[in-house]
């Protein structure tokens, strides 16, 4: 039997594990690729990687390569390929192109001279030629330009194998079957469920892991619900080969099922999430096997006759700001607690983005896999559930009460130049714009990670969390430091100055008071006046870095239907007030900032008829088709990152649920309204889907004033509108 090369795509870092499975399938390992692996064997190795593959996106028949140093000679080496083997006379065809070089720097154009080299040989030969169909074709070409070299194949999966089939249901984006797969293989599971193992997912959100657990368990290929793949009009198919596939898969399914199977359930705290789970489950056939149910992960037990060994996996969310890592530390440590009470002698495996959160579980990694969510870089930290691997959670940095003390004169020294400097440049900047509250130094020199604002002469310092390469005993060392120089260089006297550390806190309230002073003063922005508190709270009261979309608001509002979701404190609400809003809504689930949201509005005048404010939650309000027929000219969103308030209806995690969140707001947008949605995750990615349902501009640039220039990262922005 002939050998033939394929190229089989997968998730960055998965590509070992890959090239073990594609192993399995008869197919020999020629090379690793980033995010691929070439390797050679027959076409039903091929066909086996597309039925069977858990961790391959596509599976690609390489059939050549040609030079490509320029437009013309990727078309001559195109042209005088026979491609009558690959497509069918009156068949259709479509190309995607990957790459660029210095010549071909545009991939519509790179596709556009494969298709046209590709038209040209039929009618070449003088025979009929090929439709081009973009949307449903019969052969997908495929085409992947590295350097001076074009790799030309036929894409043998004519879809992402990653679709399963079985999740539908668009909102919140869930984890990728393949890399779920993946995470299950890294974890052991099935040789844990070979051994009599079961599996539990304590936030499983819309079910991903425990389905792709099951399947796994009960040896049904990955492959088996799909209706059509990328071979079946090429016409090197051989359908007997296939039929014969397919009818092992349904054998070794149904024998899946016959001998011991696993215990498997899934639980979240959010009811929605696990109605889509339930959905999910049903579609691939699972509803007899899995078990999914609404429960919060400090409340995790298993009922009933459950083995003494298996696996716990799951993916937590995690988030940036200051009371979001907070949160997310009780959290993970709820975790621990929850899998060391309910499972012990188990495995637990939690994939994350914020892996310095491990240490709150209160359990020592012995494995760590670097993998990758998309494009952020997250790690899998696996655990096991036993007292040789017990330790005392921490949260990731937890700095102690702080004396100023200058322990390094020259080190002090530069810090007070640096804040001089500064006052000169920065605050005179902001003297001359009127503006009284701003940030003068953004961890400037990694020495001092803080953040200084100034607050109409009060200073407000907030610590960040310190570098690897700084111990903590260090750190604490250079912010004492840093308290006996910044009222020395500003002037003001220590009484006004605050200092907020990075402190665990207990309970599971995200406003949890930091302190009980009482202490509001009000301060002034763009003609408005505001009520913050330095002490009391995590954040102030008023999140500086927007201050020029507030300006924008301000100066965009006239008789505008405003709508200020997550509003906060209402600031962004009294700038639209004061630009000349005909009426507005402000909505935030905490009590405490309803309220705040309400003074800052009776301050400066404004109508409580016309401009309301209400304790909703966010979430469940634009769900909610009772209030499906309000609309708005103007909507602000700025969401926290990461938000499980037991107010809630369930778990807010910016970057899975910004879709959902966006389209449900552009739902209550007047035609030509415009939504501005802002998130301050540092690695957020907009989904690009949102890209082609509406018209999207990015506008961060516009949004960062001087004192924020030095930290582009400090918030992303988008103008969002419906499309004409």
């Amino acid at each position: 039997m002939s050998k033939s090369v394929f190229f089989v795509t997968c998730p960055k870092g998965v590509e070992y594990l890959l090239a073990d499975e594609l192993s399995t399938f008869g197919l020999d390992t020629v090379r690793n690729a980033p995010a691929g692996v070439w390797v050679e064997g027959s076409l039903e190795g091929g066909y086996r990687a597309c039925l069977w593959s858990r961790l391959a996106n596509r599976v690609i028949l390489h059939i050549g390569e040609v030079d490509a140093n320029s437009g013309d000679q990727l078309y001559d080496g195109v042209v005088h390929m026979d491609w009558q083997q690959h497509i069918p006379v009156h068949g259709s065809f479509r190309v995607t192109f990957l790459g660029q070089n210095e010549a071909i720097r545009n991939t519509q154009y790179g596709a556009q001279r494969v298709k046209d080299g590709i038209v040209d040989r039929f009618q070449t030969n003088g025979g009929p030629r090929p439709s081009v169909d973009a949307k449903n074709p019969d052969v997908i070409v495929s085409a992947r330009l590295n350097r001076g070299r074009l790799s030309l194949g036929i894409d043998l999966s004519g879809h992402s194998l990653h679709m399963r089939g079985y999740r539908t249901d668009k909102g919140i984006a869930p984890l990728k079957e393949n890399l779920a797969a993946a995470l299950l293989m890294r974890a052991g599971w099935s040789e844990i469920a070979a051994a009599g193992g079961d599996f539990v997912d304590p936030m499983c959100g819309s079910g991903t892991l425990v389905i792709e657990a099951a399947m796994m368990a009960l040896d049904m290929a990955p492959g088996r619900k799909q209706e059509r793949f990328g071979f079946e009009k090429w016409p090197g198919h051989q359908p007997e080969m296939w039929f014969s596939l397919r009818q092992e898969a349904e054998r070794r399914a149904h024998e899946g099922k016959q001998g011991r199977i696993p215990k498997m359930a899934g639980f979240d705290q959010d009811s929605r999430v696990i109605a889509t789970a339930w959905k999910n489950i049903q579609r691939a056939g699972l509803e007899n096997v899995v078990h999914v149910e609404a429960r919060a992960v400090d409340a995790l037990e298993l009922e009933g006759d459950w083995s003494a060994q298996g696996l716990v996996l799951t993916n937590p969310p995690y988030g940036e700001r200051l009371s979001e890592r907070r949160k997310l530390g009780d959290l993970y440590q709820a975790l621990g607690d929850a899998v060391k009470r309910s499972v012990p002698g188990w495995r637990l495996g939690v994939f994350t983005g914020a892996p310095e959160f491990g240490k709150s579980i209160g359990l020592r990694s012995y494995k760590q896999y670097r993998l990758f969510n998309g494009k952020l870089p997250a790690q899998l930290l696996l655990f096991e559930i036993n007292d040789v691997s017990a330790m005392t959670p921490r949260a990731p940095d937890i700095p102690g009460e702080i004396t100023p003390r200058i322990a390094n004169e020259e080190r002090a020294a530069m810090l007070r130049n640096r804040l001089k400097k500064n006052m000169k440049s920065i605050g005179q900047w902001a003297r001359k714009q009127g503006i009284g509250c701003y940030r003068l130094y953004d961890a400037d020199m990694p020495e001092f990670a803080l953040a200084i604002d100034i607050y109409e002469g009060r200073v407000h310092v907030q610590e960040y969390a310190a570098p690897k390469s700084v111990d903590e005993r260090s750190a604490r060392e250079r912010l004492a430091e840093a308290l006996a120089i910044i009222p020395e260089a500003l002037g003001v006297e220590r009484e006004d100055m605050v200092c907020k550390q990075r402190q665990r806190q207990t309970g599971t309230n995200q406003y949890e008071k930091q302190a009980a002073s009482g202490e509001f003063f009000e301060v002034h922005e763009h003609g408005c006046v505001l009520k913050v508190n330095l002490k009391d709270y995590l954040d102030t009261g008023l999140f500086l870095d927007h201050r020029p979309v507030r300006r924008w608001i301000q100066q965009h509002s006239a008789n505008q239907r405003f709508l200020n979701l997550f509003c906060y404190t209402g600031a962004a609400t009294v700038h639209a007030v004061a630009g000349g809003a005909s009426r507005s809504l402000s909505l935030d689930m905490s009590k405490t900032y309803v309220g705040w949201a309400e003074e800052n509005l009776a301050l400066n005048g404004a109508d409580p008829k016309k401009h309301r404010v209400e304790q909703a939650d966010c979430l469940a309000w634009l769900a909610d088709r009772k209030t499906a027929d309000q609309r708005f000219d103007l909507i602000f969103m700025d969401p926290p990152t990461f938000s499980n308030s037991a107010r809630m209806a369930g778990v807010l995690d910016i970057q899975k649920d910004h879709p959902t969140l966006v389209r449900q707001a552009m739902a209550r947008l007047s035609s030509d309204g415009l939504l501005i949605f802002s998130s301050n995750f540092r690695r957020f990615k907009l989904d690009e889907t949102l890209e082609s349902e509406f018209e999207v501009a990015e506008v961060t640039r516009d949004t960062l004033d001087k004192d924020f220039q030095r930290n582009a990262r400090i918030h992303r922005c988008w103008h969002i509108r419906h499309k004409a």
